[in-house]
């Protein structure tokens, strides 16, 4: 399974292109009670695995896909990170992990799980895996030092950091990088490229997560 898509339960996606990688995955992991939106959306579904603490299944639900429930009962990670070490581990072949659900509804979980995109590529071996969270709204994924993005001309373009030691100079943007202190969150926001391609260079590696339209 080369794509495979991480459901949240957060907002559930209504436009077509989140849809389509939804409809196209070679397979499903919902997080816990999204099966119940999954189900909505196709009541012929079949999740590959429903991952996490369970505290938003059904019982119904439950009983239903027992064959697929892996119920992780610590509490030091979202099902969100458990769903995730779930592919990393059975599925190691996988090459494109979306995370679809993972915003709206609720502020604190939506920062909470963009957020976590820089930490996986701390936690996990990622290697040269895409791992991105697709809303109606956009892209979000996480970068690690220098890069061209090949992107697009006239998107929305956002970046975030926590390392107020990185500074990143870039082509391609209306409003270069060149010279951000990132000490606050607004810093690098609401920016929209210029060029087909986004040139970013990075004084030293480190972890950035990048939104675009």
């Amino acid at each position: 399974m080369d794509n495979l898509v991480i459901l949240c339960n957060g907002a559930f996606p209504t436009e077509p292109y989140p849809l389509f990688m939804l409809d196209s995955a070679d397979g499903v992991v919902c997080c816990d009670g999204a099966l119940e939106k999954l189900l909505q959306h196709n009541p012929e579904a079949k999740p590959i695995a429903i991952v996490g603490d369970m505290d938003s299944l059904p019982e119904e639900l439950a009983g239903r896909f027992q064959d697929a429930i892996f119920h992780e009962t610590e509490q030091d990670y979202n099902d969100l990170t458990k769903a995730m070490r779930w592919v990393l581990r059975e599925h190691p072949e996988a090459q494109e992990i979306t995370i679809l659900g993972a915003t709206g509804l609720r502020e604190d979980h939506t920062i909470g799980n963009l957020g976590l995109l820089m930490e996986y590529t701390r936690m996990f071996d990622l290697g040269e895996r895409k791992v991105s969270i697709v809303s109606d709204y956009g892209t979000a994924f996480a970068i690690t030092d220098s890069c061209s993005l090949h992107l697009g001309e006239g998107r929305r373009f956002s970046i975030f950091s926590a390392d107020n030691s990185l500074k990143i100079t870039s082509k391609g943007l209306q409003w270069p990088l060149d010279g951000v202190v990132f000490d606050a969150w607004w810093k690098a926001t609401l920016n929209c490229t210029t060029e087909p391609v986004v040139s970013l260079t990075f004084n030293h590696p480190s972890s950035a997560l990048v939104m675009v339209d």
